[in-house]
């Protein structure tokens, strides 16, 4: 074979090569998926439709206001203790003053605290120093339109539930004689009676009227509710509107909670379960088997009672056993735990509560049955109950003033 010949060998040999080669390429190519084309917009995209108001779901104002609830009047002050700035400011200083105690360290504040929804933020309240209460401690917001006070309603005014609470031996334990003295030998609190109630030194039944006075000055502010029946068609959410429907409908809550407070201001017995702090405590045993002589009840009843009888205390009738005074439910958001005994941490575990047909007592209500409310309207209805809650009442403790010798 000559040089041209080899020459033209190769050549076709290596022409061969290419073409396996651009038609293996080729068939691999028709077995890969195709590059995705790049999606270019070609204008902007319309705006977003902007959403009308519609009609909100739940009921309006009128309707509420159809079924009995409404915004808080003024309160309204007895006739022999009428208000007065300087009254209720003598009866703030009052409030925080610890030395009008039996020990001189506990004051209305103890178990009041304004940062805790003027109560004492506890299931069960502290009580006097050596002892510990039985009952949850309630707060003291709108108490001036309360026609009945303490869960067990024994008082029927403020100035009888500031004596009692001042001179009960489980709070303040403050003897009446003791308290007079001791505010005599404080020059700011004699020149402070001297010009709100025109005597020459400090009397108990005076320090009473001044602190029913300021308790009367604790009242709600800025609740969405009360906003929403002014007018303020946004004051509540979607979820409070829906909650309200059920409130004065299937969850039947305004059977016991109507009127402008969220109370009938009556009793009963919804079998609220004991706390079990309360049966594994001694001190709180101490308590209620005082509470049960103080309050003359039989000896069968002392010793066969094993829990708080609420009403019964009061009229000794056996089908008042286990009835408390319905609570209001304005300011319910800040003011657990809740029921009697502080048994329930949060409004929810209320709510399931109640959804559940109450608790197991033999007493129990009829009015409280199984509602069959839902997860969701559970939470509407614990929606509802946050909207009537206003802005949180913080007053700053005033400086208190000082003893000086003061004479007879």
């Amino acid at each position: 074979m000559n040089p041209r010949s080899i020459e033209f060998a190769l050549f076709g040999g290596w022409l061969a090569f290419m073409v396996v080669v651009i038609v293996s390429v080729f068939v691999f190519a028709l077995d890969q998926e195709p590059a995705p084309t790049p999606y270019v917009r070609a204008t902007p995209p319309p705006p977003e439709p902007t959403p009308t108001a519609g009609p909100r779901i739940g009921p309006s104002a009128a309707d509420l206001r159809s079924r009995g609830l409404g915004i808080l009047p003024p309160v309204t002050m007895p006739d022999d203790n009428p208000m007065t700035s300087e009254k209720a400011e003598l009866g703030k200083i009052l409030f925080f003053d610890r030395r009008l105690s039996g020990d001189g360290f506990v004051a209305c504040s103890t178990c009041h605290l304004p940062n805790a929804g003027w109560g004492d933020g506890n299931a069960l309240s502290l009580g006097y120093p050596g002892t510990l209460h039985w009952r949850n401690s309630q707060t003291i917001i709108n108490t001036g339109y309360q026609a009945k006070l303490f869960w067990g309603g024994e008082k029927t005014s403020l100035e009888a539930q500031a004596k009692s609470a001042w001179t009960g031996n489980i709070a303040g334990n403050l003897d009446p004689i003791m308290a007079e003295e001791t505010l005599r030998q404080i020059p700011d609190y004699v020149q402070r009676f001297q010009e709100v109630f025109g005597t020459e030194s400090p009397k108990f039944d005076d320090a009473l009227r001044a602190l029913a006075a300021f308790e009367a000055t604790v009242n709600s502010r800025n609740v969405p509710f009360d906003n929403y029946l002014r007018g303020n068609q946004e004051a509540m959410s979607d979820a409070a509107l829906r909650g309200a429907e059920l409130f004065v409908g299937k969850a039947r809550c305004i059977v016991c909670h109507g009127g402008t407070l969220l109370t009938d201001q009556s009793y009963h017995n919804t079998g609220v379960p004991q706390n079990p702090a309360f049966e594994s405590d001694p001190l709180r045993q101490i308590t209620l088997r005082f509470q049960h002589r103080a309050r003359g009840v039989t000896e069968e009843v002392y010793r066969s009672a094993d829990r708080d009888l609420g009403l019964y205390y009061t009229t000794k009738q056996d089908s008042d056993r286990g009835k408390f005074r319905t609570p209001p439910l304005r300011e319910v958001g800040q003011t657990g735990p809740y029921m009697h005994n502080g048994v329930f941490e949060t409004l929810t575990e209320v709510v399931d509560f109640y959804n559940d047909g109450g608790g197991q007592n033999p007493n129990l209500d009829p009015l409280v049955r199984p509602l069959g409310l839902t997860s969701d309207e559970i939470a509407d209805v614990v929606a509802f109950l946050h909207s009537v809650t206003g802005d949180p009442i913080i007053i700053q403790p005033p400086d208190m003033p000082e003893y000086a010798v003061m004479g007879p």
